[in-house]
Order: structure tokens, then sequence, then C-alpha cells
């Protein structure tokens, strides 16, 4: 009985060059969502490039998550809307503004119900509500002598609050608006890094086609030389 020829370990195959190149693109998209620094990017890319073998390829992304699959999945929002929206502002309030002018910003609220109603009423003075972009709005006011904004009405995105605007304006204003929630000093912050990183990212990103390439070239130079000389070894006898 003649012995059955051992199957390779995939571990000690070599690795092709498009083996390498999944493996930095899972390392640029970690580095994209700021789950390596630029430092640890380059480090990575380095071994990547360097390594001949699926056992040296495996490890370095070993503590990454695999492209495409999230991690954890999104918390389902409830019938009822999102519970981190209510308990604050409460379920009915009125606002008056006389011969004077108020604000009312709603965009980082939390609501003690899904539905709201303001009552505003404003007498020779204005009133600016501001809502969030993802709230049901309702406006029923009427303007006499003044002007109360409808433009708002509208549906919003599911889980949003609804809010209902009553009231009157008399020879003044009530000026409703949708407006994207303020952005913190924290995002702010993270912006311009933000921004730095992907133009170092896109930097690293061109210098390594570059090399890639030129690595390119070099082999089908190689190829060329390898050709030539095996043609002039053995030039065709046919002629």
């Amino acid at each position: 009985m003649s012995d059955q020829p051992a199957v390779p370990d995939k571990a000690s195959l070599r690795a092709s060059d498009a083996d390498r190149e999944r493996v930095a693109e899972t390392l640029r998209e970690a580095a994209g969502d700021g789950r390596l620094s630029m430092e640890e990017l380059d480090e990575r890319l380095e071994a990547v490039y360097a390594a001949k073998t699926y056992a040296e390829l495996e490890p370095i992304t070993r503590d990454l998550p695999t492209p495409g699959i999230p991690n954890m999945p999104a918390p389902a929002v409830p019938p009822g809307g999102d519970p981190a929206r209510f308990g604050v502002v409460p379920k009915q309030f009125t606002a008056v503004a006389i011969m004077g002018g108020g604000e009312i910003d709603l965009r980082e609220a939390r609501f003690a119900e899904p539905v709201v109603t303001i009552n505003a009423v404003a007498l020779m003075g204005g009133i600016e509500i501001t809502v969030p972009e993802d709230a049901t709005v309702r406006v029923n006011g009427v303007g006499l002598m003044g002007g109360f904004d409808h433009r708002s009405s509208g549906t919003g995105a599911p889980g949003g609050p609804t809010i209902v605007i009553n009231g009157a304006a008399i020879m003044g204003g009530v000026d409703v608006r949708r407006r994207p929630p303020r952005k913190s000093k924290r995002d702010a912050e993270l912006d311009p890094r933000r921004d730095y990183r992907q133009e170092r990212l896109e930097a690293r990103r061109e210098r390594l086609d570059a090399r890639r390439e030129y690595r390119h070239e070099r082999l089908e130079a190689r190829q060329d030389y390898i050709r030539d000389r095996r043609d002039s070894r053995y030039p065709d006898e046919t002629d």
C-alpha cells in the first residue's frame, strides 16, 4: 500500500500579493475607524508586505474586526420612540412673549411623553421655536396682524418625538424651524483630527500603491530577463 501524500498546512503556505493586499485594506479601514493610530498602521503595513506565509499574516489583524461585519447589533427602537429622548420636557407647556422675544430650542431636549404640545402666544413680540430634524411637527397656530410659521410642519423619522404647536401671533410672530443638533465641543475638536488622519491615510495609501507598482515592474523585468536568457541558450533551430 503506497503512502498518501501529506497535505500541507495552510498556515505554512506562501501568501500572494492579493492576500497581502486584503490584509492591508483591513488595516486601512481600522485606521479610518480610529482603531489604529497612524504609527500602528505604518508598523503593521510594514509587517504585511514583509510577510511570506499565511502564518505571518494572521496575527497582524487578530485583534481587529472583519470588515463589513458589525461588532454589535444596533439596539431596536421601541414603538413608543427612543427612551433616551423622553423624561424632561413636560407633555404640555405655554410660552408667552409680550412686547419682547423668546426662544425655545428642543434639538437636544428630552421629552416627558412621545407627544408634546406647545402653546405659543406672541403679543407685539416674537417667539422662535427650534425643533429637532427627526421630530414630527404639527403647527396649528394662527397669526392676527402677525405671522405664525407653518413651514416646518411634517413627518419626522421613526422613534422621534411628535411636537404640536398651537397658539396665536398678534402683531408679532412665531417662527418654527428644523435644525440639526448642535455640534459638541468634543466633535468640533475631533473633526480636524479626523481630517488630518484621513489625509495621512490617503498619502500612505498612495505610497504603498507606488511601491506595489514598482515591485510589479521589477517582477516583469525579471521575467523578461529570464525569458531572454532562456531564448539565447536555446535558440529556435527551425530557421
